[in-house]
C-alpha cells in the first residue's frame, strides 16, 4: 500500500480528522500537505478544511462518499496542456464543477542545509521545468510521486546534501530553509484547477459571465466534427477549449472535452447545444460555473 513520508503522515492524520469533524467543509485536493493542490484548495476556498488523498480518484471519491464537500482538480498546465487522465475521470465520476481556480506555479529549492548539493527530489514534471537551473548547479534530479511528498522526504532522510523542487508552504510545514525562490526555468506557468461537488449550480443563479464545460462523442465519418460544431459558430457561441480524445479500444468514434463561455438558459447556447445534440452522441453536461478568468 501506498503512503506518505512520516513527516507528511502525521500532518494527513491531523487535516483528514479535522475535515472528518466537519465534512461539508472539507475540501480534497490530490497530494501531500504542501502540494500546489494544497495551495489551490486555500485560495479558491479559504473557509474549507483541506483534505488530502494519494490520488486523484481518491479525491474524487471522498465528494462521492461525503468525506468531502468539494474536491479541486488540476486540469491543465499552460506549460504541459492536460493534466492526465482527467477527461476520463471526470464524466465518470457523476460529480460536476462548480468553479475554476487558476494559480502561478513556482517552485521553491529547498533543504535542511544551505547546500551543496548532490541531488534534487521532486515530481518529474517540476524537474522538468527547472532542468536548466539544475544542471547549472550540478544537481542529479531524482523523480519522487509529488512535490510536496519530496520535501517530506528530504525531512525524513535527514540527508544536508540533498534537495527538493517544491512550494514555498511544503518548506514551512516540514521544517527546511528555502534556497532559492522561482527556480522554474519559464516563470509564466500557470495551471487551471476545477471545483467539483455532488451537486450541479443552478445557472440561474450566477452572476456575470459563465462558462460551461460538457464532453461528447462523434463517429469517424467526414465533417462530423464540423456538422456537430456548427451551431456554436452560427449562434455565435465562443467555444474557448476543444480539446480530442479516445475511449476504449476500438477507434470507432472520439470524444470531445469542451469548454464555451454562456450558460443554458441562454437562448444562443440553447440553440447551439440543441444543434450537437443532432449531431453528436452521449452528451454529458459536467458543470455551469462562474468564469474567473476572461478568455482571450
Amino acid at each position: 500500500m501506498q503512503s506518505y513520508p512520516a513527516p507528511a503522515l502525521a500532518l494527513v492524520e491531523s487535516m483528514s480528522l479535522a475535515a472528518a469533524a466537519d465534512p461539508a467543509r472539507a475540501v480534497a485536493f490530490q497530494g501531500a500537505p504542501g502540494a500546489n493542490s494544497h495551495r489551490a484548495a486555500m485560495e479558491a476556498l479559504p473557509d474549507g478544511l483541506p483534505l488530502p488523498c494519494f490520488s486523484f480518484e481518491d479525491a474524487l471519491d471522498a465528494v462521492k462518499e461525503g468525506r468531502a464537500g468539494r474536491a479541486i482538480i488540476p486540469i491543465e498546465n499552460s506549460q504541459h496542456g492536460r493534466v492526465a487522465d482527467m477527461h476520463f475521470l471526470l464524466p465518470e465520476s457523476g460529480l460536476s464543477i462548480v468553479g475554476e481556480h487558476f494559480m502561478e506555479i513556482h517552485a521553491c529549492l529547498m533543504g535542511l542545509s544551505d547546500g551543496p548539493f548532490t541531488a534534487a527530489y521532486s515530481h518529474p514534471q517540476a524537474l522538468g521545468q527547472s532542468r536548466f537551473y539544475l544542471r547549472e548547479r550540478g544537481i542529479v534530479p531524482m523523480s519522487y510521486a509529488d512535490t510536496a511528498g519530496a520535501a517530506a522526504y528530504v525531512a525524513e532522510l535527514g540527508d544536508p546534501t540533498v534537495c527538493a523542487l517544491a512550494p514555498k508552504i511544503a518548506a514551512e510545514l516540514y521544517g527546511l530553509k528555502v534556497i532559492a525562490e522561482n527556480v522554474e526555468d519559464a516563470h509564466d506557468n500557470m495551471t487551471r484547477f476545477v471545483v467539483l461537488a455532488k451537486e450541479p449550480l443552478d445557472p440561474a443563479t450566477i452572476t456575470g459571465p459563465a462558462i460551461t464545460t460538457f464532453v461528447f462523442e462523434v463517429r469517424n465519418i467526414p465533417a462530423a466534427l464540423y456538422k456537430a460544431l456548427g451551431g456554436f459558430a452560427t449562434n455565435g457561441v465562443n467555444m474557448t477549449k476543444l480539446e480530442s480524445y479516445q475511449r476504449g479500444a476500438s477507434f470507432s468514434a472520439t470524444a470531445f472535452y469542451a469548454d464555451i463561455v454562456g450558460a443554458p438558459g441562454d437562448p444562443a447556447v440553447d440553440r447551439a447545444l440543441e444543434e450537437l445534440g443532432f449531431f453528436a452522441k452521449d452528451l454529458r453536461m459536467l458543470g455551469t460555473y462562474p468564469l474567473e478568468r476572461e478568455r482571450g
